[in-house]
């Protein structure tokens, strides 16, 4: 009989404290577990983990992505304008992921090849895009989004015989496909070796400039995979709509047992956190709490766990 690892222990310790959660809501807030409630958190713990899956690959090679709320917001606006304008919605989508990858290329390259720390290079260029949108709507965005669109990510949704919109159930086929690219390809090996081992992974013909820009590129095409999604959930276009996420992307992150220094992870973890995080939210506001409060509260939690994750040792010192 196989023990666990470390990183098995913290994932269903997340999911324990998921579950202990929900329980506690129940108890505590009438209707916290009606079928129109669980739908809602599925709904928006699957839009935190979507957003979560680049944050969950940078990290593991070693680096952060701060520019995902920044690409939230500029996939959510521009979506907005040009399906507005008469674009083909399919069209708009292609466009404005493929231009967040190459956004997100720029920072990976940018950090790798000049060495910078990512946490500036994101933020700095993420700013740099949420200001050119600005510049191009004035300040007040246009546009809509289409039913098709809102169908597939509303709460009252359904998929089929699933009494959940079809987000839910395609969440769950990306996030398995994701657990297997990480454990079953070439890509996802070569990015918990380099984060492993940032210096010996070059000797194992591992690219690190090639890997950063890819990686990077991964994660600002799944922010504005979220950005386009959250149009459809509000219905409207809100360039600030992705400024959560900033802290509960990396939040996800952390309470599902990703190593803040590389190497050491899993996108189940993330999956596990996203779904803590949204226990928490739901839970605190439930009970009548200030949005303030609830920021408190979530930032106690993360300084709790990496406290106590940080006292493990880097991964590579166990090579």
């Amino acid at each position: 009989m196989s023990r666990w690892t470390s990183d098995q222990w913290r994932v269903a310790g997340s999911l324990t404290v998921a579950v202990g959660l929900h329980v506690l809501g129940t108890v505590l807030i009438p209707g916290y577990s009606s079928e129109f409630s669980i739908r809602a958190m599925l709904v928006l713990a699957s839009l935190l983990a979507i957003a979560s899956i680049g944050q969950t690959l940078v990290v593991i090679i070693g680096g952060i992505d701060l520019s995902i709320p920044f690409l939230i917001g500029f996939a959510n606006v521009v979506t907005a304008q040009l399906y507005g304008q008469g674009m083909n919605f399919a069209l708009v989508c292609l466009v404005v992921v493929a231009l967040a990858c190459l956004v997100g290329a720029v920072n990976g390259l940018i950090s790798s090849s000049l060495k910078l720390h990512p946490l500036i290079v994101t933020l700095g260029i993420g700013t740099i895009v949420q200001g050119t949108v600005l510049l191009w709507t004035g300040g007040f965005p246009s546009g809509s989004a289409p039913p098709a669109l809102s169908e597939f990510v509303s709460i009252g949704g359904s998929a089929g015989v699933l009494p959940v919109p079809w987000l839910v159930p395609c969440f769950v086929v990306l996030a398995a496909l994701i657990v297997v690219v990480l454990a079953r390809t070439p890509y996802g090996r070569r990015v918990f070796a380099l984060g492993s081992n940032p210096r010996a992974a070059p000797l194992a013909l591992i690219n690190p400039i090639a890997m950063w820009t890819i990686t990077f590129a991964v994660s600002a095409g799944f922010a504005a995979v979220t950005g386009i999604l959250l149009l459809g959930f509000t219905g409207s276009a809100y360039g600030e709509v992705g400024q959560p996420y900033l802290f509960q992307t990396i939040a996800a992150v952390v309470i599902g047992g990703t190593a803040l220094v590389g190497g050491r992870g899993s996108y189940v973890g993330t999956v596990a956190g996203a779904l803590v995080l949204t226990e928490i939210n739901t839970l605190l506001i439930g009970l009548g709490l200030q949005p303030s409060v609830v920021q408190a509260v979530l930032g106690a939690v993360i300084v709790l766990l990496v406290s106590f994750y940080g006292r493990d040792p880097h991964v590579r010192t166990s090579i």
